[in-house]
């Protein structure tokens, strides 16, 4: 039976119950993975204890599964565990020498994904290091994610077009006073591609173009939503702090540095395809070599991004597949709860949060979950959104 060259044949999407099954359960992972995470953050925690966690866990529970298959499959970190603070935007997962802690009061985002068998799942959450409701400027910029994560979720739907959610979720954030932050890329999901060509810009401008692109039925897409009280113009500050990288396959180059060619064969044993952290090398002289790999475009860094000091920032990812029953969310994380200081008052975000999620059927449609609420996250069906109560996205607990 050769498998790979019905695979070359045939690109495997959700019309295969296996992949269904494997995204649901790369998903299940990856949830299970971002609540020990959170329950995990308390102050003066090492942020690198808390992400090696996350990332161990994630290991550990995708190791578990297909165990005993005769074709081997790949499966673990999709994405390692970041955890970036207050005015850091993403990508912070650092060295295990690093002694950076949270705080009481600490505006965290936590960013994650696992995969089956090339199958990814990827979430982001944010979580405020307090007890009680989070309120102020702090609850409109989490608020204006979680709306456009609402918004997005409806009209990420077969038949609609790219921009149309580019546009709604800036017209979201702007009913918070808030900006989507810039540069900020939702893209679909397919086997072993994390990135894939369809995209969806956080902002459309001058600087960015995108290919108009139209969803389509069994597709799979990470939608991702960062939110900014500033200006939403992130920074590079110190590229010493990046320390996720992926392989860049389509790229040759003969590395001069010894120590550049023996961290590239740990990397193309290791990490050939997803996304790794540096952390996770045995080489821990490992940055010499991965400048080498970046300069000559062997290695894509992820490069972390900072807002202004003082400025909030909040980040919610989701992984959506289009099924052709509706939409299913099948990562997400309950929200602390919410008071912002702003309301949903616009018809129009209204209107695109009153919008289902399911396609409806002829004939009454068999609901196809098995039961309903037996797994905890598994969809966003079970609060058709509270937002209309005004309170923004406040009553999610």
């Amino acid at each position: 039976m050769s498998s790979d060259e019905e695979r070359e044949e045939k690109e495997l999407d959700l019309t295969s119950p296996e992949v269904v099954t494997k995204y649901k359960s790369a998903a299940e992972i990856i949830n299970k993975a971002l609540q020990l995470v959170v329950s995990e953050c308390k102050p003066k925690a090492k942020i690198v204890d808390v992400c090696e966690i996350g990332d161990s866990f994630i290991r550990e529970q995708t190791g578990n599964m297909y165990k005993n298959v005769k074709k081997k499959i790949e499966r673990g970190v999709a994405f390692p565990t970041c955890i970036s603070v207050n005015n850091t935007v993403c990508h912070f997962s650092p060295l295990a020498s690093d002694e950076t802690v949270m705080e009481a009061g600490d505006v965290l985002k936590i960013d994650m994904g696992c995969h089956i068998d090339g199958f990814i799942a990827v979430v982001a959450h944010t979580h405020v290091l307090q007890d009680g409701p989070v309120t102020g400027k702090a609850a409109d910029v989490i608020a204006a994610a979680n709306t456009a994560a609402e918004v997005a979720l409806r009209l990420v739907r077969p038949g609609k077009k790219n921009k149309d959610v580019t546009d709604a979720i800036q017209k979201v954030a702007a009913a918070y006073d808030c900006k989507i932050v810039e540069g900020v890329l939702s893209h679909q999901l397919k086997q072993f591609v994390i990135d894939g060509n369809k995209v969806v810009l956080s902002v459309s401008n001058t600087d960015t173009r995108v290919d108009d692109a139209e969803f389509e039925e069994n597709e799979v897409y990470a939608i991702d939503i960062v939110t900014s009280s500033g200006e939403g113009k992130p920074k590079l500050l110190d590229e010493k702090q990046t320390t996720i990288y992926k392989r860049a396959v389509d790229k040759n180059y003969h590395l001069k540095m010894k120590a550049s060619r023996f961290i590239f064969s740990e990397i193309s044993q290791k990490f050939p395809i997803m996304p790794f952290t540096a952390r996770a090398l045995e080489e821990k002289r490992a940055r010499l070599g991965l400048v080498e790999c970046v300069n000559h475009e062997l290695l894509q860094p992820y490069p972390v991004l900072h807002e202004k000091p003082g400025d909030y920032v909040a980040h919610i990812k989701f992984t959506v597949l289009l099924m052709p029953n509706g939409s299913d969310r099948v990562t997400s994380h309950p929200l602390k709860e919410l008071q912002p200081t702003k309301t949903i008052d616009d018809p129009e975000i209204k209107a695109w949060l009153a919008l289902g999620t399911k396609t409806k059927k002829k004939g009454g449609g068999k609901k196809k979950k098995g039961k309903k609420g037996d797994k905890t996250e598994e969809s966003t069906e079970a609060d058709p959104m509270d937002e209309t109560t005004t309170n923004g996205a406040a009553s999610q607990e």
